[in-house]
């Protein structure tokens, strides 16, 4: 009676924790082109710069605004803020542990704030962006696609 208890408990936990494979990234995979979501969506290109990850803005569905290249008007520091927004480093500093992306930053032009930030595949198509003040459970996910 007590093996059965335990085959039964067994079972039930494999049914609410069901096993699943996590694939295993080196760190690279995320070297590429990606496009946010959205009507106003981007493309941030990743790439590695030593042992870091970094990203910035290579296309923008919105180019400009009343005729003008569009700037990072609302940086908070007022010598950034005639800069273009396409070429803007957005995403910085990521170190590539446990399969996460993390120890980084990202900055949103359209606020002028810069969170904390951290990357993970969802698979090889699918990146998670998650960005947050102070904790992680106090943020924003974005998942942006792989541009093929």
């Amino acid at each position: 009676m007590k093996n059965l208890f335990v085959v039964i408990l067994l079972v039930s936990f494999s049914a609410i924790f069901p096993s699943q494979t996590i694939a295993q990234y080196s760190g690279d995979e995320i070297i590429g082109i990606w496009e946010t979501p959205g009507d106003d969506n981007g493309r941030i290109e990743i790439y590695k710069s030593g042992n870091k990850y970094s990203g910035k803005i290579v296309w923008l569905k919105r180019k400009e605004e009343n005729g003008q290249v569009l700037t990072d008007k609302n940086n908070p520091d007022k010598s950034l803020q005639s800069r273009p927004i396409i070429g803007l480093e957005i995403l910085k500093g990521f170190v590539f542990k446990d399969n996460i992306w993390q120890d980084g930053e990202i900055y949103d032009p359209k606020s002028g704030n810069t969170y904390s930030c951290q990357l993970s595949l969802q698979d090889k198509n699918t990146l998670k962006v998650r960005g947050y003040i102070g904790f992680s459970l106090l943020g924003r996910t974005e998942y942006w696609k792989k541009v093929k």
